[in-house]
């Protein structure tokens, strides 16, 4: 039976629970026989129990599964939902390298096959684009060289007009001579006027085919040079831009497909050490579905676990009536199936689980029991586990049976020389199932009544007087 509920209060209410079902007895004798109000104390012989001094033991019992306090987990790696074709039984011990779990690779080769398609695709964009900022590159070095030395195209162009310009001012300084001449032979009489017309407009054109050149040449160092330049600058940008998207693209496609290549790596899952292999649902993992051959799992979900065998502990639920007096570094006893091992208190939750109807509302407080090493313990195992919440040491204790407790206070009936009984006003402290701690009302060797309220007309009494004095009340 667990002890939920051991504080001394709660041993005493068990008390009280037996005197209710034999009150009941007594008032259904009350109602249905008028006058009935006792049980012959004759009815039968009266047990005793002499008080003595002993220990007395306050210990709380709940059912509790055998658990690693370190687990290894295993989880899935592989993105998405896989199924799983192979797993190793829960409870194998296992060697480096022994096959754990195997996933379906099919979808997985497809996908190295797709995203590779996909790679090289990407790759060659890239490679084209790299070729063509190169060449933008290399048209802004072809136009205006970056060593000074060098002529380029403007350099080319400007050369040509340049050319041209000295060709323009030779023949202006040519048709000048020729009308300098022109006039000087006209006052003469040498040359006609109509000569001497064509001479001038000779100089004139000349004149104006120079100025034609030197704006050539302005147009092309201010406007032609900077209207080329960043033409061929907005060309290598966008050429540029382009290029680094086609870099970025391929990087993901070749990311996608190594991710492939190193998921289909994960889908064989070997231990990295030996060790015993459980199933989550084996642990406390509620939620954790089953692993089996043609279930599916998803990235990141616990597959299996491997404990330390070495480091085991029990969780249990304590009562919120008695979790008050659990603290770390109390003793326990954990039973299992074929030996009994001493344990410790390592926590106790500050919080509750939570409750509800598949706990029968029960609020309880998970309580952690580290063991000792030990040989043969194994995940999943039951435990018993008696907390020993106090240890009182040469104390005086009464029995559970003796004690009958009314709203008056806690009484027992003790056995006098004559044979008769003496009813005693009792103030009692800790107790557990068997035996309750005596503070006041009895002394060592007294006899104490076991069971008064079958044999004792003045215990029947006094809880039906307490029975009488509560219906009042009421009324």
């Amino acid at each position: 039976m667990a002890n939920n509920e051991q504080t001394s209060n709660i041993g005493l209410w068990k008390i009280g629970l037996i005197a209710l079902g034999v009150l009941a007895i007594l008032v259904c004798a009350a109602t249905l026989l008028p006058g009935a109000r006792s049980l012959n104390a004759s009815d039968g012989p009266r047990l005793t129990h002499t008080i003595d001094r002993g220990e007395l033991l306050v210990t709380v019992t709940e059912q509790g599964t055998l658990e690693s306090s370190e687990n290894t987990e295993i989880k899935c790696r592989v993105r998405g939902r896989n199924t799983v074709i192979f797993v190793v039984d829960s409870g194998t011990y296992v060697e480096p390298g022994d096959v754990l779990i195997r996933l379906d690779t099919l979808f997985i080769e497809e996908q190295i096959a797709e995203r590779t398609k996909f790679a090289l695709w990407s790759r060659s964009g890239a490679e084209r684009s790299r070729a063509s900022v190169a060449r933008a590159k290399l048209a802004i070095e072809e136009y205006i060289p970056a060593d000074a030395d060098k002529l380029g195209r403007f350099g080319a162009e400007l050369m040509d007009i340049q050319k041209d310009l000295a060709i323009a001012e030779a023949s202006l300084r040519t048709a000048k001579n020729r009308l300098s001449h022109a006039e000087m032979m006209n006052k003469s009489g040498y040359v006609s006027a109509l000569d001497l017309e064509e001479r001038t407009f000779a100089v004139e054109r000349a004149k104006l085919a120079v100025e034609t050149t030197k704006t050539r040449i302005e147009v092309l160092e201010k406007f032609t040079k900077a209207e080329e330049l960043e033409t061929l600058r907005g060309n290598l940008a966008a050429i540029t831009a382009t290029h680094q998207a086609n870099v970025e693209r391929a990087e993901a496609d070749a990311s996608r497909r190594d991710r492939a290549l190193e998921e289909i790596g994960y889908c064989v899952i070997k231990a990295d050490r030996a060790g015993m292999v459980i199933h989550p649902s084996a642990a406390r993992w509620k939620d954790a579905p089953e692993i089996e051959e043609g279930g599916t799992v998803h990235k990141d979900q616990i597959l299996l676990l491997m404990p330390d065998l070495e480091r085991m502990q029990v969780t249990v639920g304590v009562h919120e009536s008695i979790v008050d007096r659990i603290s770390e570094g109390l003793e326990a006893r954990v039973k299992l199936t074929d030996t009994t091992l001493n344990g410790q208190v390592s926590s106790v939750a500050s919080i509750t689980s939570p409750a509800g109807w598949w706990t029968g509302n029960v609020v309880k407080y998970d309580t952690v029991i580290k063991l000792p090493k030990g040989e043969n313990l194994k995940p999943g195992m039951s435990a018993e586990v008696q907390i020993i919440v106090a240890k009182h040491q040469d104390v005086l204790r009464v029995p559970v049976a003796a004690v009958v407790e009314t709203e008056n206070g806690f009484f027992a009936w003790v056995q006098t020389a004559d044979g008769g009984t003496e009813r005693r006003t009792l103030q009692l402290g800790d107790s557990n199932d068997v035996f309750i701690l005596i503070e006041s009302g009895l002394s060592l060797g007294d006899q104490v009544v076991l069971n008064p309220l079958a044999y004792i007309e003045e215990a029947q009494e006094e809880v039906l007087r307490a029975v009488e004095e509560t219906e009042s009340d009421g009324s």
